[in-house]
């Protein structure tokens, strides 16, 4: 089954909506922003993926998504149709983009053919 995994900031529009299955980070999972040394960072950065994977919640979160989109890959029709999976938080620069990219390392190695679309990562770090 074909996956298409989107991560993308919340306060950069709405989410995709032709996501099957959409992970909302935003209020449960901490949020590098808030630390000065990462602000400005990404998910590409070493010390955000760091971050992001040492999250309490977020494995667990990536076991139950990994078996959420098998399931999706019983359907009979699933060799038909790309599962989409959205991945949001507030900025999409941190959570979301190390999320989205753990989550497809995750599913490559179970044998699905991934695509990772990050929308946002390449914004500005958004001002509250």
């Amino acid at each position: 089954m074909d996956i298409l995994i989107t991560s993308f900031g919340h306060l950069h529009g709405p989410r995709p909506d032709d996501a099957h299955i959409v992970l909302d980070l935003r209020f449960h999972f901490r949020d590098p922003h808030w630390n000065k040394d990462l602000r400005e960072l990404t998910a590409r950065d070493r010390r955000v993926i760091k971050a992001v994977r040492r999250t309490p919640g977020i494995r667990p979160l990536l076991t139950a998504t990994v078996a959420q989109a098998q399931a999706y890959a019983l359907g009979p029709s699933a060799d038909q149709h790309t599962l989409h999976i959205a991945v949001g938080c507030a900025g999409g620069r941190h959570r979301a983009g190390v999320t989205a990219h753990l989550l497809a390392r995750r599913l490559r190695r179970r044998g699905h053919q991934v695509t990772l679309h990050h929308r946002d990562l390449h914004r500005p770090v958004v001002t509250r």
